[in-house]
């Protein structure tokens, strides 16, 4: 039984019953709105490859763009010229480019292969702009190549590959030369964005931002926006921010869910998840969840009352020679447990999540991917 148990699948369990969730900062909850990073993304080429670069027969822009490359420095190739260089390779290049960031600085770039280059192991980009959606140019990036991937080929044609040489990334290989407007100082608000909306969460947040600096200084606005008036200073601005996203709360709970990757068969399962009377029966697998009232008596003269407790149990057979219907009060915990103890399969476990489901007896929501 115990190697079963151990064979099945990875289970994680969420689990917080019986209490509110930990308090935590503002800046781990919610974000202020306008203030994300922006995407860049440009084209270059990728010189000095040990002749794992692009076939130029098979890929003429990486030719056009070395053509455009030498034309710049005033060298002209005759039209009838057609170069086969195998240490060029055309890539892309993308970044992102952080709120806040000024001229100067540096950010860092992953580099991909477009064309059918080997490997760009040993490579350095040569000078690439990086524009943003917007066509403007925001950063420039240049320099040697980092790549993890390797690839190798033997005399006989036999080959091995390590990781993705086809791709590198450049630390620190971009200078930010253009600077994105933020509104975290325009206007008279500073607005919070829930990272995950919730009516409760934002309802506590502006509670306790109103506790902690004052009344009426916030309100939510919906489930995911918490508008709190700010001063207009830069200086004293940075500082109210600073002091409102260190502030605690207590976020609400998280919805019933159930999200089973049926490929791994990793289950992950939410703290107020819950199941109705079923009984489930599933080839040979007969699982059985009942729960039996008992009745608390007080000691003899003492003041205490009579208190009527569930107790919840859960039956399992091998065969499924009959099948048990009774009443329940147990969490999906324990039905994934007692199916884990006969050794089911993850395939059996989303059968028997989605059956219940169907029946209604599942109270959460079963997201399989």
């Amino acid at each position: 039984m115990r190697g079963m148990m151990k064979r099945l699948f990875v289970l994680f369990s969420l689990l917080a019953f019986g209490g509110s969730a930990t308090a935590e900062r503002i800046k781990d909850l919610a974000h202020v709105a306008g203030v994300r990073e922006n995407q860049l993304v440009g084209y270059g080429l990728v010189v000095g490859l040990d002749g794992t670069g692009d076939q130029t027969s098979q890929t003429p822009f990486t030719v056009q763009s070395l053509r455009n490359m030498l034309q710049q420095f005033g060298i002209v190739l005759p039209p009838n010229v057609n170069p086969q260089l195998k240490n060029v390779a055309a890539v892309a290049v993308h970044a992102s480019l952080p709120a806040f960031a000024k001229q100067g600085q540096t950010i860092d770039v992953t580099v991909s292969s477009i064309g059918n280059a080997k490997s760009l192991r040993g490579g350095t980009l040569l000078m690439t702009p990086l524009k943003g959606a917007d066509g403007r140019i925001y950063a420039i990036a240049q320099g040697d190549l980092l790549v993890s991937g390797l690839n190798a080929t033997g005399t006989d044609g036999s080959s091995i590959t390590v990781n993705v040489p086809s791709v590198g990334a450049i630390p620190n290989g971009a200078t930010v030369e253009r600077t994105v407007h933020s509104p975290f100082l325009d206007g008279d608000y500073l607005v919070y964005n829930l990272n995950q909306s919730d009516f409760t969460t934002a309802n506590r947040l502006a509670k306790s931002i109103n506790a902690r600096v004052g009344p009426g200084i916030a309100q939510a606005v919906d489930a995911t926006s918490i508008r709190v008036s700010a001063p207009r200073d830069p200086a004293q601005r940075v500082a109210f921010a600073s002091l409102l996203e260190n502030i605690q709360v207590h976020p609400g709970d998280a919805p019933a869910r159930v999200i089973v990757n049926s490929r791994t068969g990793t289950v992950v399962i939410g703290a107020k998840v819950r199941i109705l009377p079923a009984a489930v029966s599933h080839g040979s697998l007969v699982v059985t969840i009942s729960e039996n009232l008992r009745a608390s008596q007080p000691p003899p003269l003492s003041s205490g009352t009579t208190v009527v407790t569930p107790q919840s149990d859960i039956d399992i057979q091998a065969n499924g020679d009959r099948m048990f219907l009774m009443d329940t009060g147990v969490t999906l915990e324990d039905l994934v447990n007692a199916v884990n103890r006969v050794g089911a399969t993850p395939a059996d476990l989303v059968a028997i999540l989605n059956a219940l489901k169907h029946a209604g007896a599942l109270r959460a929501e079963l997201i399989v991917i």
